[in-house]
């Protein structure tokens, strides 16, 4: 048996540090957190990660403006959305805004994509949403159209979502294919995936049972589609930590349950044997008031205020979270990695990096993590 491929990392940049400081009134920290920002896209850059992603939601930032940034101030590294989705941006500002990524960066941007969260964009912002799975699959379509030579593209006859009628653009990227990348948890976004997608970006905190259950379904797919399932890459968001304090983290992490997999569907990804995972989260939400805050439209800002957090996670289990979040020694994050390898986890996210980190001792995790 051939022997699994070493795994390439990745890293998230946030926009935590942003809001912070503008929440304040603190222009200087604005500045400072900007330039933070486009710093460790350098560093990265230098020390051998493999990709860099930010994430866009509806009440935050603009992801490709500092992508763009960052393209200007990196050479090697790759660039792109962790993840945007197609109610937040048409498909035929996803064309141009990945194109102008793309020639920016000559040639090393990508497309993260995801569903986003319907209730927002219908109970809030007010736009018509559909069927979120077919306005996926109804972006790739288009998308390929625009990214052809051609650059026309128009809705099939089928299409539900988006109505296009042989609209040209002027410009594609350089890429002849530029990679989009599917965030999928329900099985009809990992067929999807395996039907168009270059691969698949499991969320912060998904299991080993899930992630292989949805490995074999993506798999499954892009043979049935006439594909090569062995070209399609398996990004895993696990935020891997080297500490000697793991169980600080755990009782840390419990935070993004509370404030993530409450949402429609995201339980699926902590699904662990011995586990009630779907009582637990039925617990974590009615703690949060989740649904209630989602019927009333509202954002991350409103779940994180209307919750009671402390009694959200006392209902999560540490043992949940042990099996769960990748963290400890050297030797025990190596041993976690060897699972991911063996599952066919291709790109693992590391933690986001302290103000301390530098070029070199990035470098020198990803040689210890080798």
């Amino acid at each position: 048996m051939t022997a699994p491929a070493p795994l390439h990392f990745a890293l998230d940049a946030t926009p935590g540090s942003w809001a912070s400081a503008q929440r304040q009134g603190d222009s200087d920290g604005i500045r400072q957190a900007v330039g933070r920002t486009i710093e460790l896209a350098r560093i990265a850059d230098t020390a051998g990660i493999e990709s860099i992603w930010l994430l866009e939601d509806p009440d935050g930032w603009d992801a490709f403006t500092v992508l763009g940034a960052m393209a200007r101030a990196t050479e090697r590294i790759r660039l792109g959305t962790g993840v945007t989705n197609p109610y937040y941006r048409h498909p035929s500002l996803l064309a141009a805004s990945v194109s102008t990524l793309d020639l920016l960066s000559d040639g090393r941007a990508f497309l993260g994509l995801g569903r986003g969260q319907a209730e927002w964009y219908e109970r809030s912002l007010g736009m018509k949403v559909g069927k979120p799975v077919r306005a996926l699959r109804e972006s790739f379509e288009l998308l390929d159209q625009w990214w052809s030579p051609e650059m026309r593209a128009t809705s099939c006859e089928a299409s539900t979502e988006f109505a296009v009628r042989d609209w040209e653009r002027v410009f594609r990227p350089l890429q002849d294919q530029v990679p989009v990348y599917l965030a999928a948890v329900g099985p009809l976004a990992l067929k999807l995936a395996g039907e168009h997608a270059d691969g698949v970006i499991f969320n912060d905190l998904s299991s080993i049972h899930f992630m292989r259950e949805a490995i074999g379904t993506v798999r499954d797919a892009a043979s049935a589609r006439g594909r090569n399932p062995g070209t399609l890459s398996f990004y895993a968001r696990a935020a891997v930590t080297a500490t000697d304090d793991p169980e600080a983290l755990y009782e840390r992490r419990k935070s993004t349950v509370a404030a993530i997999h409450v949402l429609p569907g995201m339980e699926r990804l902590l699904e662990s044997p011995g586990f009630d995972t779907a009582r637990i989260i039925a617990d974590v939400r009615q703690a949060m008031r989740t649904e209630e805050t989602l019927r009333e439209g509202g954002g991350f800002g409103q779940l994180r205020r209307a919750g009671d957090l402390d009694a959200a996670k006392r209902a999560i289990p540490t043992s949940l979270m042990q099996e769960l979040v990748v963290a400890g020694t050297i030797q025990e994050v190596r041993a976690r990695l060897a699972q991911f390898r063996e599952l066919g986890i291709t790109h693992v996210f590391l933690a986001n990096q302290s103000a301390s980190a530098t070029a070199d001792s990035l470098g020198q995790l990803l040689h210890d993590l080798g």
